[in-house]
């Protein structure tokens, strides 16, 4: 974890950039299932059907983003939450940081179709959450 840290900064502005690159990872996985998936510049009329006629890779893609958009808010509520009740701002960046890292390997694992990697990922993702949640409520006691 000190190995961690040491590459992430200090100030706020850390945890606020893995919001944002948390929140743009959707949009990334939906371009790869429209890549993987054949899109053409006539799908985007319906481009719902489009996502729900993909198969393989692409229709995997597709999931990874839909659970990328299902974790989100947590995450986000998570990190705002540690920041309000002053986490110490390093822990807060590195378990963010991690928590996106995770998730981008949560989304190859899946694109891939390893299952239980995929798994074993998903509830490391969430505990990053849980744990910035848990030290919350450790300060306000």
């Amino acid at each position: 974890m000190n190995a961690l840290f040491a590459l992430v900064s200090d100030t706020a502005a850390s945890a606020i950039w893995a919001m944002i690159v948390a929140s743009l990872m959707p949009l990334l996985l939906a371009w790869i299932t429209k890549v993987l998936g054949g899109f053409q510049l006539a799908d985007n009329a319906h481009p719902r059907d489009f996502l729900q006629r993909t198969t393989g890779m692409a229709a995997r893609a597709n999931a990874a983003q839909q659970n990328s958009y299902e974790t989100l808010a947590v995450f986000l509520a998570a990190v705002v939450v540690a920041m309000l009740f002053f986490v110490p701002q390093p822990i807060v960046n590195a378990l963010a940081w991690l928590y996106v890292v995770i998730r981008g390997l949560y989304a190859g694992a899946y694109i891939f179709n390893l299952a239980t990697l995929r798994s074993i990922l998903w509830v490391l993702s969430m505990a990053c959450c849980v744990m910035l949640f848990y030290l919350a409520i450790r300060i306000v006691g």
